[in-house]
């Protein structure tokens, strides 16, 4: 892991921040001298946040002075500590994924912090709790909002930066491989996007929940050896192998049953070629593009499924049983180390431009975590 932080960071002693507690707005107290920074910020209706005045590429991006949100009715307000860099956040930036009705147009999916207001009728969290969690927008900020069913408590296990590394990628991997379809334990997947957040996490919940089921991970040159030092039963480099004719000799023609793709249109006729008879092709992206043909017949034959996922736009109940069903199921996981978010680099907010340009170019094994405050050492 990197740490890109600046000199002028104030470190607490040890690993970890020492835990917030607020009994108001105005109010934070801590044991360090640094939380007179927090004190002076709550009491100010402002706070410091990612802003972006036209559409386009890292550039875009700078840090300015925006109106502190206000929890709404079943909502918390939570002083983010750290956030994570997604491939949302980087189409959004592009202008090709706006956020939904009523979000922050700020970036950031996810956050982790600690609750430091309570909003109308929301009753699962009290000022001070630890939490991480799922925003529709507005985590590349010092405050956000968030309805109380899209967080979770941190595992004491985890780290800030881990913490803030959970939600968008292994929820996303979980809903889309253990929600729907249903990965049965024995059964073939395979997972297209190397050392991605979403993939990285896809391969831990697979060693986790689904020990018995041989893993297909397409990586490029540069990160085969990484990916198979997580596990992983087989691992094809996409720059140099036809993954389909690969999954075809392995499996003896029989082919996968599940697999988690998103890349779109440039992978789908050897997606469909690599499915098993009555496989799901589970689509989270369309990186490669949107539109390609396909023999419906043979879908038909074979009795296989393509299915479009998306997490950000869907209804708060939804995702709040969906948050909760991952919980239940993982929570356990993280505290015994068995699933463990690989953090690559650490930026701190002002450098949040070489963030998304690590995160254009690919750079990253694992995570990008935006430190928010640099008073609070979050790894």
């Amino acid at each position: 892991m990197v740490y890109c932080i600046p000199e002028r960071t104030i470190q607490f002693e040890g690993q970890r921040a020492p835990p917030l507690r607020a009994n108001s707005r105005t109010l934070l107290r801590m044991v360090n001298p640094a939380s007179r920074i927090f004190k002076e910020r709550i009491q100010s209706p402002m706070m410091k946040a990612v802003t972006q005045n036209e559409f386009g590429g890292p550039e875009t991006l700078q840090v300015g002075a925006l109106d502190r949100p206000a929890p709404a009715k079943g909502q918390v307000m939570v002083k983010v500590l750290a956030s994570s860099v997604n491939r949302p956040d980087v189409v959004q930036r592009q202008g090709n994924y706006p956020p939904p009705p009523g979000e922050s147009k700020v970036l950031g999916l996810e956050i982790a912090g600690e609750v430091v207001e309570v909003g109308p009728e929301a009753t699962r969290w009290s000022v001070g709790d630890r939490v991480m969690g799922l925003v529709g927008g507005g985590g590349y900020a010092e405050y956000a909002v968030a309805w109380e069913g899209h967080l979770m408590p941190v595992p004491p296990e985890l780290s800030w930066a881990e913490a803030a590394s959970v939600s968008e990628t292994y929820i996303t991997a979980h809903l889309n491989l253990f929600q729907f379809p249903g990965v049965s334990d024995g059964q073939r997947v395979l997972l297209h996007g190397g050392g991605g957040g979403v993939n990285t996490a896809a391969i831990q919940l697979c060693r986790a929940l689904v020990p018995q089921s041989p893993i297909f991970v397409t990586a490029s040159s540069g990160k085969v050896e990484r990916v198979r030092e997580l596990g992983v039963d087989h691992v094809i480099d996409y720059q140099k192998q036809d993954f389909a004719e690969i999954i075809k000799a392995e499996t003896e023609g029989a082919g996968v049953d599940i697999i988690l793709d998103h890349i779109g249109a440039a992978y789908l006729k050897q997606n469909l070629a690599s499915l098993a008879i009555g496989g799901a092709l589970v689509l989270i992206g369309v990186m490669g593009g949107i539109k390609e043909e396909i023999n419906l017949a043979q879908l038909m034959v074979r009795r296989q499924k393509v299915v479009g996922s998306v997490l950000r736009p869907r209804p708060v109940g939804e995702k709040a049983m969906i948050i909760k069903r991952f919980y239940d199921s993982t929570a356990s996981l993280f505290s015994s180390g068995s699933l463990k978010p690989l953090v690559d680099h650490i930026f701190p907010l002002d450098r949040v431009r070489d963030a998304h340009e690590l995160m254009d170019r690919s750079g990253h094994f694992g995570k990008i975590v935006l430190q928010i405050d640099p008073a609070v050492a979050i790894d």
